[in-house]
């Protein structure tokens, strides 16, 4: 039963999530992996630019560790739901973000066993990375 579960709960994820790469604005799961080796339940590779939109689940406190950031989660449509660790030395505060607040974000993904995590959501001082972002209430905070 456990083993069903599980397998259920794989295969869902797999065809359930609902993000999209900056190239060409299309889903993921409609992209051919860059590399051969990638299979089918690795789709979304850490280091890839990802850009997608969710609901604010939960507001966590700021992660002040090195260069602070603004920390909360967001659930996609799907059901995923992904960690943005926003850097609030580099980009503006999100301000009044709560729990129900719509957000669009743009940035690098990160896998980690609780789904990922979304960050480079700001502008890179340097000009070698793309641009990130985070969108609340019409406005855009990079």
């Amino acid at each position: 039963m456990k083993r069903l579960a599980a397998v259920t709960f794989l295969f869902l994820a797999l065809f359930a999530w609902q993000q999209y790469d900056d190239r060409a604005g299309a889903p993921l799961e409609s992209l051919q992996p860059a590399e051969p080796w990638v299979t089918a339940d690795a789709e979304w590779r850490s280091g890839q630019q990802v850009r997608g939109s969710g609901v604010v689940v939960r507001v966590l406190p700021d992660d002040n560790d090195g260069s602070r950031h603004q920390r909360f989660i967001v659930r996609l449509a799907s059901g995923r739901t992904l960690l943005i660790a926003h850097n609030i030395d580099l980009a503006p505060r999100v301000p009044s973000l709560g729990q129900g607040d719509s957000v669009g974000f743009y940035g690098e993904y990160e896998w980690n066993d609780r789904g990922g995590v979304i960050h480079w959501t700001h502008h890179d001082p340097q000009g070698r990375h793309p641009a990130g972002w985070i969108e609340h209430r019409g406005r855009r905070y990079q």
